[in-house]
Formats: structure tokens, sequence, C-alpha cells
């Protein structure tokens, strides 16, 4: 598992959740074929009186009616009701996502905190909500290998454990789906009342608002919006679920958290662990949100987040049901991202998944919850809800040359970047004509299928999967190389298809000055180099934008180009001893530009004690302007460059 982030909260309120972005469906669908999807969840709905509108929403909140090929969740969930199955889906947690070990903290001044073994939970020892596959195969009486890869018997059983739902309520199978809101809270699997809650509200939310797509079966299903219905919330206190626990969690009340504190423990001989005391926002700004996935399921990641001689994170998500769990204060810093600078000034969210398992897919729940939460925190800390500074941990550099090999590469390309800034409210649309000067990664999810290899086997490919992350040539041409990262092979070897190689790739979000346009490809700058991707007209996988960009300043030939954005050594006081500003590997070169985010002053918060009286800020004159410089951002100095509108 990766050094990440957790949250965790309580929520008392049973009130409907702040809606989320979402395409209410077309008027006047016409009735499903009996063979579509949509008949599938009719039928079903029908035999085992259940709306089907509940039983479409509650699909829709676990897998956006999507069947994954018959692929378990990252919590053993199969086909679009997620049925889970955990005891058979259940496999050892892939490796770290770096070809050398990232140092979590991403500091020099003390000793390097990296990984801990990672536990494997024995099968019985899993919860009931990672084992409904089971129920639904006694309920329906249909066997288990069926309710797993088809998708026409797994909706069925989904409905009837939906109608067992009801029953177990004391509820007759109404025909209104407010009657209902007490089943769905009890489909969610949660053991306490406000994830069952927050995951009923979430599915009546979609209930409401309405929602149509086109599935990875290629079908659209539809569900019509139903604004006036209001759910009976009162009846989650029927359930007999533990109260939501308590401590002093900073979430939203739109999700439901707990709190599970990470240890502050002194070892002796100056080491300590897992994370550092510290004042933010007050002593220093909190500038971004990091993104991160767990590769460990729930109960694992909670281990290891106790453990005081591993690393730390702000929250984290699990993917059954979207509930959130919160380690750290947000005053304090966690050990998550591999760079100090960004770990000082960011906010760590770790998502249950592994990269490497591209059908090991998130559900919408925990999209979701993750969203509402990236909201709260960026409304809380005047954040922009933008790639400059929602951040995979991908996306993080390396502090100097030694450490860009060993930088994570998580949430990866199979993390839907797209979907998310959707749900954020944010959604990544064209702001320039055809001949703007800087586009913003965008492909179809869905449809945009590169092949990528190493998820099981070096050099195999991994299994088809669609994927938010363009690849980057030398030329206009697929058969032209990739681009060359020579922080990441200083020999000078090319790229490779890699999953977990980020030396030519640029994902949904990011954006970057345009170089050149030539048919159906574009070239950016990219990592101090021209780099091609195909964009047809036809079939977009960027949009145009408008920006600031910069370039060096007259006279020079190159700037240098940083990982970290340090104060010049006079700002220093006596007793912290100067960090030096080292710059990385590439070049920033003359008639090159790239797209500006922050304006920061050159930064370093000292804290390499357990004791916490003597940590401080040390901010200098020196200025840096955040760049996309690559797959990973990178920071240059105010002084070496000249910024303009593209």
């Amino acid at each position: 598992m990766r050094r990440s982030a957790r949250a965790a909260g309580v929520l008392a309120s049973a009130a409907l959740l702040l809606p989320l972005l979402s395409a209410a469906p077309p008027a006047g669908a016409e009735a499903p074929r009996e063979s579509s999807l949509q008949g599938q969840f009719a039928r079903a709905a029908a035999r085992h009186g259940v709306p089907e509108s509940v039983l479409l929403a509650v699909s829709y909140l676990q897998s956006r009616w999507d069947a994954h090929g018959g692929a378990p969740s990252v919590t053993g969930g199969y086909g679009p009701m997620h049925l889970t199955d955990a005891v058979t889906a259940l496999t050892e947690a892939a490796p770290h996502h770096s070809e050398g070990e990232e140092d979590a903290r991403g500091d020099s001044s003390r000793a390097v905190r990296s990984g801990a073994a990672v536990p494997v939970p024995a099968a019985e020892s899993l919860p009931a909500r990672l084992r409904t596959l089971e129920r639904a195969s006694a309920l329906s009486g249909i066997p288990a290998e069926e309710l797993r890869t088809r998708t026409a018997e797994n909706i069925e059983g989904g409905a009837a454990l939906l109608a067992a739902a009801q029953r177990e309520s004391g509820l007759a199978a109404s025909a209104d789906p407010a009657d209902w809101y007490g089943a769905v809270a009890r489909y969610s699997g949660a053991e306490d009342s406000a994830t069952a809650t927050t995951y009923a509200n979430d599915v009546f939310d979609v209930i409401r608002t309405g929602e149509s797509r086109t599935t990875d079966s290629g079908q659209v299903v539809t569900l019509p919006a139903a604004p006036a219905v209001a759910p009976a919330t009162g009846q989650v206190a029927a359930l007999g679920l533990r109260p939501p626990a308590t401590g002093p969690v900073e979430c939203p009340r739109s999700v439901a958290c707990e709190w599970i504190p990470a240890p502050y423990e002194e070892f002796g001989e100056g080491d300590y662990g897992n994370h550092d005391k510290a004042n933010r926002p007050s002593s220093q700004s909190i500038d971004y949100i990091v993104v991160h996935d767990t590769e460990a399921t729930w109960d694992v990641t909670l281990k290891l987040v106790q453990d005081p001689t591993y690393v730390s994170w702000q929250y984290s998500l699990r993917s059954s049901d979207g509930h959130v769990a919160q380690h750290l204060p947000l005053k304090d810093v966690g050990w998550h991202a591999g760079n100090w600078f960004v770990n000082a000034k960011s906010v760590g969210l770790e998502h249950e998944g592994f990269l490497t398992a591209p059908d090991s897919w998130y559900t919408e729940a925990m999209y979701r919850s993750s969203a509402r939460l990236v909201r709260h925190l960026a409304a809380r800390y005047d954040i922009p809800i933008d790639r400059q500074h929602i951040l995979g941990h991908d996306n993080v550099p390396g502090t100097v040359t030694s450490t860009i090999k060993g930088m994570h590469t998580d949430p990866g390309p199979y993390w839907d970047w797209a979907h998310y800034f959707r749900l954020l409210g944010r959604p990544i649309t064209p702001s320039a004509g055809p001949d703007a000067g800087v586009v913003t990664i965008r492909p179809d999810f869905g449809a945009h299928r590169p092949v990528y290899t190493g998820c099981v086997t070096a050099g195999e490919a991994c299994a088809p999967h669609g994927s938010g992350a363009v690849r980057l040539h030398t030329g206009p041409s697929a058969d032209a190389p990739l681009v060359k990262d020579i922080g990441l092979r200083p020999g000078g070897q090319d790229s490779t298809t890699g999953v977990n190689d980020t030396g030519a790739r640029a994902s949904t979000g990011q954006s970057y000055a345009v170089a050149e346009r030539l048919g159906d490809w574009t070239a950016i700058w990219y990592l101090g180099q021209k780099a091609w991707f195909h964009n047809p007209r036809q079939e977009p996988t960027a949009v145009n934008a408008r920006g600031l960009v910069l370039t060096p300043r007259e006279g020079l030939a190159s700037v240098p180009v940083y990982g970290r954005a340090y104060p010049e050594a006079s700002a220093y006081p006596a007793g912290v001893p100067v960090q030096a500003v080292s710059p990385l590997p590439y070049q920033l070169l003359a008639g090159q530009r790239y797209v500006v985010g922050d304006r920061t002053p050159g930064e370093y918060y000292f804290a390499p004690v357990f004791d916490s009286s003597g940590h401080r800020v040390v901010r200098g004159q020196e200025e840096y302007y955040q760049i996309q410089f690559g797959h990973r951002v990178a920071f240059v100095k105010v002084a070496d460059v000249r910024v303009s509108q593209a």
C-alpha cells in the first residue's frame, strides 16, 4: 500500500446529501426491449416487487450500470448490482507503484520512512457487506458463478436482496420508491447508521435528478428524473445499526466519517512516527489535495495507518459504500506524497483500490464521497478545483534527481478524472477556439483504451480498460518512438507502455502549451521537448483552452526546473539547516512554453524532531511558479521566466 491519506468523521444528520452534478435523461424514452439491459432491470424489478427506479438507482451508485466483463471491483463486487464475493476475489496486495522505493515523507532532514509489510486478511474475517453474492444466490436460486458473470442474473440477484431488505425492515413491497429508503440503507451493508444514511441519500439523489448513460456493453440505460420523491428517512432508525462513531472529525455533513487516528509516537534516538505536528493553515497555506489509491483492502489500510512505524495520510475512503475515515487533524502534516514541500501544503486522500488491477473498478459511491470531501476541503482552504491543485500521487514531482525513479504512480491511468471533475462541479470543457495556444487533455474515458503492459506480468498486455491518459510520441505517428524521460531513464532509453511508466503520458485535466498541430495530431511542450499525441477532430482527446504560459526570459537559453520551491539560503534562521535548492535533470529551453499554475514564495517547513515546539516555517524572498512540465508538476523561479497569455 502507498503512503497516502484517509478521512473519517461522524455524520449525525439524515438530511439529504448535497446533489452532485448529474445529467437528467431525455424525456419520452422508448419502452425497453426484452433483451436490452434496460429491459433486464425492468423484468427483475417487476418479478421481485421492487420499484424500477430504486433498482436502477442502487445499481447506478454501485457500478453506473457497467458489468466490467465479469471482473470484480476492489472490494470483490460483481456486475451492475455489485454483488460482493470478496472471498473469491481476495488476492494479495500489489506492490508499490514505482521502480524504486519512495520516501513518503520526502525530506532529507531525517531518516527515510517507507513501507511496512502488507498483511492479507483472512477470508473468515470479512464483514457481511463483502459477502452479499452468497446470500443473493440463496434468495434467488441462481448459482454464484452466474451471478458473477451474467448480467441479467446479477440484476436478478440484486433485486432479490433489495426485496429481502424491505421484508426484513417490516415493510410491504410498495410501488412508491419513497417507501424503500430503509431497504436501500440496508443494501449498503454498512454497519453504522451514518454510512447507511449517506448511501441511501445518494441513491435517492440519483432517483430525483435522473441519469442516462451508455454502459460498457454499449447500451443506453435511462432513469427518468423524479424530483418529487421524498423518502421516509426515519426508516434507518429501525435497522438497529450502531450509531455514528465520535471523534474530532473534519468532514462535511454530506459524507459518513469516523475518527481512526494515526499514532504520533517517539521511538528514541530521534526516530518517531508517523506524521508531523503543524499549525496549518495559520503558519502556512494548504494548497493541494493529493489523490491516492491504497494498494490494499480497507481492513489492511486501517491497520497500516495505525502502525506508528509506518506512514500517514489524512483520509481513507472505502470502495463498497464510500465510507470515510480520518486519521490526522488537517492542521498536521501527513507523510504520503514523497515530497516534503507538497506534504507540508497538502491533504492526502487514500482510495481503496489497486492501480495494476484495471478491472478492480472503483464504485460510484466512493467517487461521490470523495468528490464531496474534496469540495468541502477546497472551499475551506480556498483551493482551486483544477488539476494544478487536485493532484494524483503520480503528478507529484521527485524532490531531487535521485528521487525521481522512486516516486509513486497511483492512482494511475484507470482513475476517471473526467467523471471525478464532473462530480466536483467543474467539468472539463473547451474554453477557447480551434487555434488555441493551450490544450487540456480530455479523452473519452470509456472509449479510449490504449494498451498498457505489466499489470500482472512484465511485458504482457493489461486487460483492455478505459483510460484518461494519452500517450506521447516523438513525431505525429503512432509508429514514432515514445518521448524520453531522462529523470526516469538517465541513459536515454525510450519510455514504455508500462502501466507504471509515466515518462510519456499526459492525463485528463492536465493543460499544456501547444507546440504544433498537424492533421489529427497535436504537439505539446513536455519535459523540455516536443511531444505528439493523437487528437483527431472527430474523436478529440483534448479540448482547447486559455491560460497563462511562461518561457525563459530574454537572454536565457534555458532555465532550471525544480521539484520543490525552497527558500534561498539567506532566509534560514540560526538552528535551521539550509536546504539545498537542487535542480532536476531537465531543462526548460528558450522558445518552449509551459502552462502556469500557482505563484508561491520559497517555503520550507522545518519539522524533523518529535518535539513540535521547535517546528517553524521558513519563507524567503525568492518566488516560484508551478508549471505543468511533464506528467508531474514542477517549479521554476519567477526571476528566470516571463509570463504571457496564450
